[in-house]
């Protein structure tokens, strides 16, 4: 029995939030923040702000940065249509994300929203945090889809909105600054926990046929590409195939979303990070029935959101991980 076979009934009434307890089950599962990530010696080094966003990593970092220099912003489960007392505003936290994107002091390369974009798949929610995310100042914005992002379509809306260039699902891959990035979609055979499915498999298998080992390697999927708490989906049921293929470099970095907290998990060459969200922070795993949205004092909502910043220069060995709250 998974997580989410008690809620299967039909007819089944509709929560608050404008979906039913199984969906909100299946649905709710994290909430997103932006990270700074450093690549430096093909390897991912993560640090974790304090409450200022400050670091000792931040600060030599920002001496170091020049042309070589890679640095990009991860942004996550913004949840644009969210209705509930988890937070009343969600677009309002979504915005002061950005500006805090926008406030690092550098200009990211990139911008990787990595999933639950929308709550409810709407094209007008589409449209809004597509608007809202054309203020990031960057040169190029990418996504990947939550299960949020695929209520009721299987995802038609977010590839119209999002999927331009994309195969299958929404999956693909690029190359900048001596890294090579893969974003994968394993949200859209949900059964109990996340998939990614033989076809999008065999992609990655083409795509990293090429790579010397010593190219460092980052993956973006919104579910958890490791077995975090797969008694409620938070893991990825045939994840382990990816992840053989990974294992010949010396520098593998996974990112996801879905969680909606901070999570680090380092296993021989591959490290995992979760990140925070910007909507509405999700109970540990085990310390509550399910993973619903969680309310808090209004004071002590800014300190569950954030961003995550990662940076990395070429030559070095290392991919630098900064979390910071929107606090």
């Amino acid at each position: 029995m998974n997580a989410y076979d008690s809620y299967d009934e039909p007819g089944e009434p509709v929560t608050e939030h404008g979906m039913t307890r199984r969906q909100l089950m299946r649905h709710a599962g994290w909430f997103g923040g932006a990270v700074v990530l450093t690549v430096a010696s093909g390897e991912v080094i993560s640090q974790i702000a304090d409450s200022r966003g400050a670091t000792a990593e931040a600060a030599t970092g920002a001496a170091a940065a020049g042309s070589g220099t890679l640095r990009f912003v991860q942004v996550s489960d913004s949840h644009i249509g969210f209705q509930g007392p988890a937070n009343t505003d969600v677009a309002g936290s979504f915005t002061e994300a950005v500006n805090q994107v926008n406030s690092l002091g550098f200009r990211p390369d990139f911008v990787m929203h990595s999933g639950d974009l929308t709550h409810l798949s709407t094209a007008g929610q589409f449209d809004q945090v597509k608007q809202m995310m054309s203020g990031l100042k960057t040169d190029r914005v990418f996504t990947v889809p939550g299960e949020h992002d695929s209520i009721g379509d299987a995802g038609r809306a977010y590839r119209r909105t999002f999927g331009a260039g994309t195969l299958g699902d929404g999956w693909y891959s690029f190359d900048t600054h001596g890294v090579h990035f893969i974003a994968l979609v394993n949200t859209m055979s949900l059964e109990k926990l996340g998939h990614l499915g033989n076809t999008q498999i065999d992609f990655v298998r083409k795509d990293l046929a090429g790579l010397s080992s010593d190219t460092p390697v980052v993956v973006f999927s919104h579910i958890p590409l490791f077995a975090m708490y797969p008694k409620w989906g938070w893991s990825t049921d045939d994840a382990l195939k990816v992840i053989a293929l990974l294992r010949r470099f010396s520098s593998v970095t996974c990112l996801n979303g879905h969680v909606h907290q901070l999570f680090t998990k380092t296993e021989g060459n591959i490290t995992f990070h979760s990140a925070t969200t910007t909507a509405y922070p999700l109970p540990k795993p085990g310390r509550a029935p399910a993973p619903t949205p969680q309310v808090v004092p209004a004071r002590q909502l800014k300190d569950a959101l954030g961003i995550r910043s990662v940076g990395y220069r070429q030559g070095d060995r290392e991919l630098a991980v900064k979390d910071q709250r929107l606090a």
